[in-house]
């Protein structure tokens, strides 16, 4: 008994990592201003016709130095509904987590290809606009799959390592095209996302996955992403992690930029042949 008291001390030392969950207090505020001189004239622009008409903006950021012969990785970076448009620039200017790839440093750490289309309406619904718990692919999704693979194609992409990433809306883009492509991803980090239908939780059990979410969050209610979370490791999964940040609203935690610590993780992914 006194050893089971033991245990549960330490895990509430260590922050009560239990079950898949990582309970995250005092993280200081986010520091915007690492990328705040980056513009989306930092990428390249681009435009994509899917095979249902579906014309995609995009934006493509490749690594800043390319050795010959080799193959690099492909982080997706999906926009929240505040991005939603045409003018190819919103999903960089309006989304931090975008445009902290072009930070010098994190450029330099982390060399890649980071892929950033822009949505012309939503790329995923939600069952209950007010009060969301449940997420669904849009068209639009499927417009964005097929521009993923056009750009790893033609791009020297390493495809065992292709990571999709997104906040908000992006977050819920990106655990659909998870879902969506399981071929396709090694592995994703997520951000406030409303989650899918937790019946697709087995379907996800072998995915590495990182969930990050804002227990104050009103916006998209971190129930969602603690429901699916459980549910991935009942199915038997325990490569999906969720990191609740205490007090944390609609909003990227602190420790997201730099973000080395998730960002090596991401990096350390690889799908299996």
């Amino acid at each position: 008994m006194r050893l089971a008291a033991l245990a549960c001390v330490c895990a509430l030392l260590a922050g009560c990592a239990q079950g898949g969950v990582d309970i995250v207090r005092d993280v200081p505020p986010l520091d915007r201003t690492p990328a705040a001189s980056i513009t989306a004239d930092d990428f390249a622009s681009g435009s994509f016709t899917a095979s249902d008409g579906t014309v995609l903006p995009y934006r493509l950021l490749a690594p800043a130095s390319m050795e010959p012969g080799r193959r690099y990785p492909l982080v997706v970076q999906f926009h929240g509904s505040g991005a939603i448009g045409s003018d190819n620039r919103a999903q960089i200017e309006g989304d931090l987590a975008a445009r902290a790839w072009a930070v010098p440093v994190l450029r330099a750490r982390y060399p890649a290809f980071v892929l950033v289309p822009q949505f012309p309406q939503r790329s995923a619904n939600y069952d209950d606009p007010a009060t969301p718990t449940v997420a669904y692919a849009a068209p639009a999704l499927q417009s964005a799959l097929e521009l993923i693979d056009a750009v790893a194609a033609r791009a020297p992409v390493d495809p065992r390592r292709i990571y999709a990433s997104g906040f908000s809306m992006g977050g819920s883009t990106t655990l659909l095209a998870l879902l969506a492509r399981p071929d396709l991803f090694a592995a994703a980090m997520t951000m406030s996302a409303i989650a899918p239908s937790r019946s697709e939780a087995a379907r996800l059990k072998t995915m590495p996955l990182l969930m990050l979410h804002g227990d104050a969050d009103s916006e998209n209610p971190i129930g969602s992403d603690r429901e699916m979370v459980a549910a991935i490791h009942a199915a038997g999964g325990r490569q999906a992690r969720l990191r609740e940040y205490v007090g944390l609203k609609h909003q990227p935690p602190g420790d997201m930029l730099p973000g080395e610590w998730w960002r090596d993780w991401l990096f350390a992914q690889h799908r299996k042949p």
